[in-house]
């Protein structure tokens, strides 16, 4: 999925995980990799990015001895997804039609 890796691409991805629940870097690190392919280094700059223009927050919460950096969405990081959704269904519809009866033969 090579031509899904675009920072705006990655930055829903991650909103949309944050937006269904908090949760710790580790964890969304796996989910969101194992979606689009890409590494854990390309992922951690999104997240500074993401929390730097204010669409997450983190707080730090110890579990057995560990201490686990969560990520929660803010309003805006909320409406940025809003925004993203409504693209991606915008696109989504439009791919949809160009590869209707469209064959690989």
């Amino acid at each position: 999925m090579n031509f899904l890796t675009t920072s705006a691409v990655i930055d829903s991805v991650v909103l949309a995980e944050v937006c269904k629940e908090e949760t710790y870097g580790y964890v969304l690190t796996q989910r969101v990799t194992k979606v689009l392919g890409i590494s854990e280094s390309t992922l951690y700059p999104a997240l500074r990015r993401l929390q730097k223009d204010g669409l997450l927050e983190t707080f730090d919460q110890t579990e057995n001895g560990r201490n686990r950096r969560y990520y929660k969405i803010t309003a805006g990081g909320r409406a940025k997804f809003k925004e993203y959704l409504n693209n991606w269904n915008e696109i989504k519809t439009k791919l949809d039609e160009i590869y209707e009866g469209a064959s690989d033969e």
